[in-house]
């Protein structure tokens, strides 16, 4: 219904999170962000816990998706 909203990453003006991915068992997120100055693919649990960096290069990542 809406209510009880939780925002789970930064809003900062210059850091943009973006394409969040439930996994298939519901229990992490995969997303990218620029917070590093380049996207990269991140994941984290649903209550936004340890959120880590899965790609690490100087190309554009994004368009992660998960696989059962």
């Amino acid at each position: 219904d809406g209510s009880n909203v939780l925002r789970l990453t930064t809003d900062v003006a210059d850091i943009t999170d973006f394409a969040a991915r439930y996994s298939p068992d519901g229990t992490q997120i995969s997303f990218v962000s620029n917070r590093d100055t380049n996207n990269e693919i991140y994941i984290m649990n649903t209550d936004g816990s340890l959120q880590t960096r899965i790609t690490m290069d100087g190309a554009s990542d994004a368009g992660a998706d998960w696989s059962p």
